[in-house]
């Protein structure tokens, strides 16, 4: 027999808040926690992206909404502790912490969600990938994109030295600029447009009259759609 679902008999229950509420605690179990008065224990993820953002992030944040896929598969294999690996790496007097996603058969694993698989990997996961590699000792690491969809596309990456030392060089960097409350230099990219402090680094767009190309080179437009 197919169970009926009737509608009614919901009295005052909102679901979708319900469900709402249910994304966040999960969202919450998973994320990273980061101490953002800590200034002794920096973050891979902190360093793999813009500085001025990571900066911002502690200093003086903006919250950015997340889709509920990011919210859930961004981190729900971190919540599976027999999968989960958090480890650190002394840099100076500064404790560099990273977490990857799963560690399978010495291979380091990170899942990303994503809305169009990259043709190449993202560089800020790469770094992220590569130090978490040093850092708990594998040489080989694999990047998963997950789509909304639920398809997914991986790359393999191999354990790379020089990357390793720009992390540590980027996290020296960025304590000394927290230390100092130094606003680090301005890293464009294409993760910019989506960026929650967009406007803290670039003009705000400002709305006016549409510029004519006949204002623009200061020439008349002709009947026929030339300009003189």
């Amino acid at each position: 027999m197919v169970p009926i679902f009737d509608s009614g008999g919901a009295g005052d229950k909102d679901f979708k808040q319900i469900v709402k509420e249910a994304i966040e605690s999960v969202s919450q179990d998973v994320e990273i926690k980061v101490d953002s008065k800590d200034f002794k224990t920096i973050h891979v993820h902190e360093t793999a992206k813009c500085l001025r953002q990571s900066y911002y992030d502690r200093i003086d944040p903006i919250a950015q909404e997340q889709s509920n896929l990011n919210k859930v598969l961004g981190g729900i294999f971190r919540k599976l502790k027999a999968r989960s690996s958090i480890g650190d790496y002394d840099v100076g007097d500064v404790k560099l912490k990273a977490q990857a996603d799963m560690i399978v058969r010495d291979v380091v694993m990170i899942f990303r969600s994503i809305d169009k698989f990259p043709e190449h990997p993202v560089p800020s996961d790469i770094l992220y990938l590569n130090a978490c590699m040093w850092i708990f000792d594998k040489i080989e690491g694999v990047i998963i994109y997950i789509t909304r969809d639920g398809k997914e596309d991986s790359f393999v990456v191999n354990r790379n030295q020089r990357m390793f030392e720009e992390v540590i060089k980027r996290t020296k960097i960025f304590h000394d600029l927290l230390t100092k409350k130094k606003v680090p230099v301005i890293e464009p990219n294409y993760d910019c447009l989506n960026c929650q402090y967009y406007a803290r680094c670039f003009q705000k767009k400002k709305e006016g009259k549409p510029i004519s190309m006949s204002a623009l080179f200061g020439s008349k437009e002709k009947e026929d759609g030339f300009f003189e």
